[in-house]
């Protein structure tokens, strides 16, 4: 008997997940990673290190305040660093060499669509899963199993419509608790994050 109560759950638990749709998936995800429903007032500063090989570490300090329509970005690698500021829709932006060459300001992005490309970037990243229920982006409503580094994983793939981005990914969600823990095209940086919503 208790094989067979054995077998009946595995069989549901099975069940479940291959009934799950994409839609329902995002909604555990989000569920688990904002229970509250507060993301929209968010407001939390977080700290980001880039390494790349052969250079220097890039340091980031970030801050996102959703409900008074602000971010900034400052970062730093070795003697150089730029500051990025918008404030309900208003540009600012510093960098540490008074007279930047063209080429600077194309390479390090000093103008306003590199500021507003920052923001949405790292709101993105920051409210992920929430972020994806923004408008333009498209959930697959077939959720996959798949193995990563040896534990199992329900899967969401995640297209955007063009004028959001061209851009595929995938979402990989521990299937009992539904919490992300693997985002690909995987991200270079360390996340230190202070702050929570």
């Amino acid at each position: 008997m208790q094989r067979l109560t054995i077998l009946l759950l595995l069989l549901s638990t099975t069940f479940s997940y291959a009934q799950l749709t994409g839609d329902q998936l995002l909604d555990k995800a989000i569920q688990y990673h904002d229970p509250n429903g507060v993301w929209e007032t968010f407001q939390g500063t977080f700290f980001v290190t880039i390494e790349t090989p052969n250079k220097p570490n890039r340091d980031s300090e970030i801050k996102i305040d959703l409900p008074n329509e602000y971010f900034s970005l400052k970062w730093a690698r070795e003697y150089l660093g730029a500051e990025y500021y918008l404030n309900k829709g208003q540009c600012q932006i510093q960098f540490s060499k008074k007279n930047p060459t063209p080429e600077e300001e194309k390479n390090y992005r000093l103008d306003c669509d590199g500021a507003k490309l920052y923001k949405n970037y790292y709101t993105y990243l920051y409210g992920l899963p929430m972020k994806l229920k923004d408008k333009g982006t498209n959930i697959d409503e077939k959720v996959e199993r798949r193995t990563f580094k040896g534990k199992e994983y329900l899967v969401l793939k995640v297209t955007y419509d063009q004028e959001v981005g061209k851009d595929t990914w995938f979402f990989y969600f521990d299937p009992k608790t539904y919490a992300m823990e693997v985002k690909e095209p995987s991200i270079l940086s360390n996340f230190l994050i202070v702050g929570h919503f």
